[in-house]
């Protein structure tokens, strides 16, 4: 692959996912500016050159420089990455608005519209119209990225030409940006993944073994799968980085949120305290109740998913709703 010409990025986002982006864009040749709403911890990152919070002990590289205003990280940026929690999403296009339609806009974010369940790249079509968009989504933690390990990702967009060009931004070293057109399933599959972590959670809090995990993660595969034929995307991509690889890693890695929230819970913690624990964004709390939403929408069975939305939103009984899990009634697997 033709190494792409230097750009100026700006990725909107300073906590691990939003930095380590910027660390690898910086080490793929580009100049980054990396946007922070929260103007201390800038000062900070610019000081110290570490994100002590998020990354420590990983160095912002020289073409990493933090900004706290909106329009110095997008004026001049020719590529415009979103990496902020989904809760944030649609706030910050809004702001990238005038910026974004010009230059077409992508993320690294995975979930979906809170209160509305459509998926990011609907919210990106009603805002921006037909301007280039694209999502960088698959098995990825952060402190990975930002470490240089091996990484493979799905860059999935509208426009083929700026979908490779995002996909060649990042693709360095041991980086791989592979490319999609299937936006829904890479949209999808970065989302249901989340909710199918804490339920693997909880069943390895109750240590109830290998043979269980690996029974809700396949199951759970199904289940994403049934939800994105309804909704149009394609198998491979299910079945590719953006879908499978997301879900084992989130379901298995110990870096992953969403599985240590489910640890938690079936510690017997209550929701706000594991959430309080974690410090962090837990994506497949919110998750929960739009997948509950999208599965009576297009009347598809997601018996993991349900009992995921109860647990965190009803006060079920985790032991319990787990155990019915595994216990349900003899059917054909297919």
């Amino acid at each position: 692959m033709t190494p792409p010409a230097p750009l100026r990025a700006g990725v909107f986002g300073a906590g691990a996912w939003g930095t380590a982006l910027a660390i690898q864009l910086a080490r793929s040749g580009h100049t980054v500016r990396l946007w922070g709403r929260d103007p201390q911890q800038v000062r900070a990152l610019n000081h110290d050159r570490e994100n002590a919070r998020y990354l420590p002990g990983v160095s912002l590289p020289e073409g990493v420089s933090a900004v706290h205003s909106i329009r110095a990280a997008a004026e001049n940026s020719e590529l415009l990455m979103i990496a902020s929690p989904t809760h944030a999403f649609q706030s910050l296009l809004e702001q990238l608005a005038p910026w974004a339609i010009k230059k077409g806009l992508s993320w690294a974010c995975k979930g979906f519209e809170p209160g509305g369940g459509r998926l990011l790249h609907e919210l990106a079509r009603e805002r921006l119209g037909d301007t280039p968009v694209a999502i960088l989504t698959g098995p990825s933690f952060a402190s990975e990225v930002a470490r240089d390990l091996p990484t493979a990702v799905t860059v999935a967009g509208t426009h083929s030409e700026y979908t490779a060009t995002v996909a060649k931004s990042f693709h360095h070293g041991s980086f791989r940006a592979y490319t999609s057109k299937d936006m829904v399933g890479a949209d999808l599959g970065g989302a249901v993944k989340n909710v199918l972590a804490i339920a693997t959670g909880m069943c390895d809090s109750l240590a109830l073994g290998s043979n269980a995990r690996a029974a809700l993660v396949t199951r759970g595969l199904a289940e994403m799968m049934r939800l994105g034929h309804a909704m149009g995307a394609r198998s491979e991509t299910l079945m590719g980085l953006a879908g499978m690889g997301d879900l084992v890693l989130t379901c298995t890695g110990e870096e992953s949120r969403n599985r240590r929230f489910g640890l938690l819970l079936g510690a017997g913690a209550e929701v706000s305290d594991a959430l309080k624990r974690i410090g962090q964004s837990v994506e497949g709390v919110a998750a929960s109740l739009e997948l509950r939403r999208l599965a009576r929408k297009f009347s598809v069975k997601m018996p993991i998913s349900k009992q995921v939305h109860g647990i965190v939103h009803k006060g079920w009984d985790p032991e319990e709703g787990v155990r019915r899990l595994l216990a349900r009634e003899q059917k054909p697997e297919h």
